[in-house]
């Protein structure tokens, strides 16, 4: 789950260290003190302790430790055959969407308290993403979402363009991927907004055991055509993958990101050694969590500490962790944006 929220910002960073640097020369005829040194941790780098701040930013996975989560409509494959439309309106959809778009659409819904449907009507109008001939007259398709807020959100902006084409459309929050991956095989559900990673992984081991290669990689066009093939022997058509993406990440405060120059999780670990981590109970062991960190980044990590999902990003203002997993979609990184 990346934004491009990285503030790079050298020069207030080099400032800093300019004026540690005075302050340890002293004053003339005062003896000229010397500054304490930075401490360092074990791994020899010097230890980054948290910076309490209003805004986070996500640090960019640019060694792709994780799998390609981007949203993506999965269909009914007798649906799609009878109106071809439907796959091409949410292709449509797709080509409109990205991650700061998603983090937007959720602060709207999870933060300003607004409505998943006021929200997709707003949004396919301001995007123009009406469909121009009415070829769906007379169907009625069922739009499923599981249950959390974003899934209902994008299932009423499928839902909203479909019905812009004359379909009877309605959204419905079904739950989980157990109880509505069925309803979309069997056509109770017509449409169902997906995520092409997890999918993918769901639909292999369905298909081919749960022992067998998913085919999910951190690049979402590898993935995607492992999925096309699981999609199809499973009765559903996938379209085209958005440029927006759901998943684990990584973020820090803006604060933080300013003062040690950090934009990606390479930057980090080169320069910041001793990190106290904040995530899920389950993230010490888990491969895109800690584990991953330490194993593709060797990122040094002194202290982990567990929170809720939803207190990380509390925790990471309040300057009790230095970084932190988040969801790359979360609402709240737009929340304090100037």
């Amino acid at each position: 789950m990346r934004t491009s929220r990285r503030p790079r910002t050298g020069t207030l960073a080099v400032l800093a260290v300019a004026t540690l640097a005075l302050a340890g020369c002293g004053t003339p005829g005062s003896g000229g003190g010397q500054a304490e040194p930075a401490p360092t941790s074990s791994s020899g780098l010097a230890t980054c302790e948290p910076v309490a701040g209003e805004s986070l930013v996500v640090l960019e996975d640019d060694q792709g430790l994780q799998n390609a989560d981007n949203v993506i409509p999965a269909v009914n494959a007798q649906v799609a055959q009878q109106h071809p439309v439907v796959v091409e309106l949410l292709d449509r959809v797709s080509a409109a969407l990205d991650t700061e778009t998603l983090i937007e659409l959720n602060k709207a819904v999870d933060i300003d308290r607004r409505t998943s449907g006021e929200v997709a009507r707003e949004f396919v109008a301001d995007e123009g993403l009406a469909a121009e001939e009415q070829s769906g007259a007379g169907t009625a398709l069922t739009v499923g979402a599981a249950n959390f807020s974003e899934s209902l959100t994008l299932a009423e902006i499928y839902a909203e363009v479909l019905r812009t084409a004359g379909f009877d459309a309605q959204a419905q929050s079904i739950g989980s991927r157990e109880t509505y991956l069925p309803a979309l095989q069997d056509g109770t559900l017509a449409v169902v907004p997906e995520y092409a990673a997890t999918l993918t992984t769901y639909l292999g081991a369905q298909v081919n055991g749960a022992d067998a290669e998913s085919g999910a990689t951190s690049d979402v066009e590898e993935t995607v055509a492992a999925l096309r093939p699981l999609a199809e022997q499973s009765g559903l058509v996938v379209g085209a993958p958005s440029q927006a993406q759901d998943q684990n990440a990584f973020a820090v405060t803006a604060e933080f990101a300013q003062e040690h120059d950090v934009a990606t999780l390479s930057d980090l670990a080169a320069v910041c050694g001793g990190l106290v981590l904040a995530g899920p109970p389950e993230c010490p062991e888990r491969p895109f969590c800690q584990v991953g960190l330490e194993e593709t980044y060797g990122l040094d990590v002194a202290e982990f500490r567990s929170y809720e999902l939803s207190l990380i990003s509390t925790a990471l203002r309040q300057g009790d962790a230095a970084i932190g997993l988040v969801l790359s979609s979360d609402g709240s990184l737009a929340a304090t944006e100037d």
